[in-house]
């Protein structure tokens, strides 16, 4: 499987090179071949902006002409998708905004929705909102009854607060609740497709306001669908791993009398790489039953000798008054490029419905 930098390539430049010529016979492409050999060092998102900007290199004159190029290309060239339609998208955005009129900007919201299905137009239609977001939410709007899954999705991926590999837009961030309306219309949605972009969206949202997050959530439980329950339980996760009390309750994890023995390690020396064992048991001493959600949170040392959290989800169980379980995992701190360690002093603890236990300290030792 390709590392994620390597789905732009020059593969998708020369593919890129011949949808120009081909809705442009006779055109210089200079730009574009200069860009198939530069894009080796380059991460993702900086490939795509490399072919963007070659393309709006290669083809002259204002956005009418850049999006005839791509109406044609689209028409022509039955390859013409896949991760070639990043580049394309931003730069029809680009043109557009560069261009300043309304007619430009709407075309481009326009055609935006009509190659999404073609991979996503989600990293594109953020140069739109950064420009003008009103103007854009109000073609939004209309998107979210489109009969097409791809346009629907479009609408909540694309407006995300937080979407990965893409530019923010500060005024998402800056006016809670501003996309609540695309999320309101489209959490019932048929397409799971859809409907798990709108959890995502929802925890993206939970980040910076929570409580907007947990009403908002609360409102879809007055009218559940089947599909309610789980959607909600992935767009409070994040809500869930900080044990803010409203989402628990959201998802009916009600406080807990309970008696919590550990965690208890099974090493107290961890040598770099390995990995630690640690098991709890807990007993509902109250007189109802007990839903537990159950994380776990390590407490990593950082360089400055400072601590860092991460939470992990671990189980969820029911338990009937007096009844115990046992709980164990095993935590490595196996290498990954994604995640650094260092030697020194480290703590595990579990999260027991919000309430977090005493923590258990071992050490993870230098290579």
């Amino acid at each position: 499987m390709p590392f994620a930098d390597d789905l732009v390539n020059a593969h998708t430049a020369r593919l890129l090179t011949r949808a120009v010529r081909t809705a442009l016979p006779g055109a210089e492409t200079a730009a574009l071949r200069a860009a198939a050999r530069q894009l080796d060092p380059l991460s993702l998102r900086e490939r795509s902006d490399l072919l963007r900007d070659a393309l709006l290199a290669d083809v002259p004159g204002g956005y009418a002409e850049l999006a005839e190029a791509v109406r044609v290309a689209r028409h022509a060239l039955p390859e013409f998708g896949g991760w070639l339609i990043w580049p394309v998208t931003s730069a029809l955005a680009t043109k557009a905004v560069a261009e300043g009129t309304d007619a430009a900007y709407d075309d481009a919201m326009a055609l935006l929705a009509d190659l999404t299905g073609r991979l996503t137009s989600e990293f594109a239609l953020r140069i739109l909102l950064r420009h003008d977001l009103d103007r854009a939410l109000g073609i939004i709007a209309g998107w979210v009854a489109s009969p097409d899954a791809d346009v629907r999705r479009l609408a909540s991926e694309g407006t995300r607060p937080y979407l990965p590999w893409a530019v923010r837009v500060p005024e998402l961030i800056a006016r809670p609740g501003v996309t609540v309306p695309v999320l309101d219309a489209l959490h019932r949605d048929d397409s799971e497709y859809v409907r798990r972009s709108v959890a995502n969206h929802l925890n993206d949202l939970s980040r910076d306001h929570a409580d907007l997050a947990v009403a908002t959530a609360r409102r879809w439980l007055d009218a559940p669908a089947p599909t309610t329950e789980r959607l909600m339980r992935h767009a409070l996760r994040t809500l869930v791993k900080r044990g803010h009390p409203g989402a628990l309750a959201l998802l009916g994890f009600a406080p807990a009398t309970l008696e919590v023995d550990g965690p208890v390690l099974d090493r107290t020396r961890v040598p770099f790489g390995g990995s630690v064992r640690f098991t709890t048991t807990i007993r509902n001493t109250g007189a109802e039953n007990a839903r537990l959600a159950i994380d776990y949170v390590v407490h990593h040392h950082r360089s400055d000798g400072s601590r860092s959290t991460r939470t992990f989800k671990l189980t969820t169980r029911s338990l009937a008054p007096n009844e115990t379980i046992t709980v164990t995992r095993e935590h490595s701190f196996r290498l990954l490029t994604t995640r650094r360690y260092h030697p020194g002093p480290h703590a595990v603890a579990l999260q027991i419905n919000g309430v977090t236990t005493d923590r258990a300290e071992f050490e993870l030792q230098a290579p």
